[in-house]
C-alpha cells in the first residue's frame, strides 16, 4: 500500500490527479492481489513430499491440456518471485523460454477455439504434450532425486496421455457441431482447468488429489465411450459403402 502511495503522490507531482475513491480500490486490489501471492509463494515454499508430487501430477495433466500455458504461467510464477520454482523447473522462468512460450501459447490460444484447426493442432501437438508432460513432472524433483523424478516422469506422462486423449476425442465429438459456441466454450473451459489445477495443486493437495482422481476416472469413461461410438460409426460407414458397391 505505501508503494501505491508513492506512485499516486508522484502521479500529482507531474500533474495527473487520481480520484481518491479510485486509488483506494487499485490499491486494495493490489493488496489484495500482493497477499495471493505472498500465501502461494509460501505455500510452495513448504513443499512435502506429497505436494511436490501433488505439483507433478498438476504439471503432467494440465499439460495435456495446454502445455504451452503450463511452461508460461509457471515460468511466469518464478520470475515474478511469487512460487520458488523447485527442482529443474527453474529453467522454465529463462527470458528464452518465456517468450517462445508465450508465443506458442498465443497461436495455440486461437488455434484452440476455431472448429477442425483445433483437432488439427490438437493432432500435431500430441507429439510434444505427453513426453512434455513427463519431463515437467520429472523436473519438479530435479536430477538430485533420480527415483522420485522417474516415477514423476511416469505419473506426468500418464495423465498427460489421458487429457490429451480425452481433449482430442471430445473435441472431435464437438467439431461434428455446425455451430462454433460449443467449441468455443469447451476450449475456455480447458484454459481454466489447466491453470487452476496447477493453483489448487499449489494450495491444497489433498483437494487437488482427490478432484484429479476423480476426473482421471471420468476421462477414462469418456474416452471408452467415445471410442466405442467412433468403432460403430465406422462400421455403420464400412456397411454404407458396400452396400453402394453392391448395387
Amino acid at each position: 500500500m505505501d508503494l501505491w502511495q508513492g506512485f499516486i503522490r508522484w502521479l500529482h507531482t507531474i500533474g495527473l490527479h487520481v480520484d481518491p475513491d479510485t486509488a483506494q480500490a487499485v490499491g486494495q486490489a493490489a493488496d489484495s492481489l500482493g497477499d495471493a501471492a505472498g500465501r502461494l509463494g509460501q505455500a510452495a515454499g513448504q513443499m512435502d513430499m506429497g505436494a511436490l508430487l501433488a505439483l507433478a501430477a498438476a504439471l503432467g495433466w494440465a499439460s495435456g491440456l495446454r502445455l504451452y500455458a503450463v511452461v508460461f504461467v509457471v515460468g511466469m510464477l518464478g520470475v515474478t518471485g511469487a512460487m520458488p520454482l523447485p527442482g529443474g523447473l527453474h529453467v522454465l522462468a529463462h527470458p528464452l523460454v518465456l517468450v517462445i512460450s508465450g508465443g506458442l501459447l498465443f497461436v495455440e490460444f486461437f488455434a484452440d477455439k476455431i472448429p477442425v484447426v483445433d483437432s488439427v493442432w490438437d493432432l500435431f501437438q500430441s507429439v510434444l504434450r505427453i513426453p512434455a508432460g513427463a519431463a515437467l513432472a520429472a523436473a519438479v524433483f530435479g536430477a538430485d532425486n533420480s527415483t522420485m523424478a522417474m516415477a514423476a516422469a511416469l505419473m506426468g506422462g500418464t495423465l498427460a496421455a489421458t487429457s490429451q486423449a480425452a481433449k482430442t476425442t471430445t473435441r472431435a465429438l464437438i467439431n461434428t457441431s455446425p455451430e462454433p459456441f460449443s467449441n468455443l466454450g469447451a476450449s475456455l473451459a480447458e484454459d481454466t482447468v489447466s491453470v487452476g489445477a496447477i493453483w489448487l495443486a499449489l494450495t491444497n493437495p489433498l483437494v487437488f488429489a482427490a478432484a484429479l482422481l476423480v476426473v482421471v476416472l471420468v476421462m477414462w469413461l469418456v474416452i471408452w465411450a467415445l471410442w466405442r461410438f467412433l468403432k460403430a460409426a465406422l462400421r455403420r460407414l464400412r456397411g454404407g459403402t458396400g452396400s453402394l458397391q453392391k448395387t
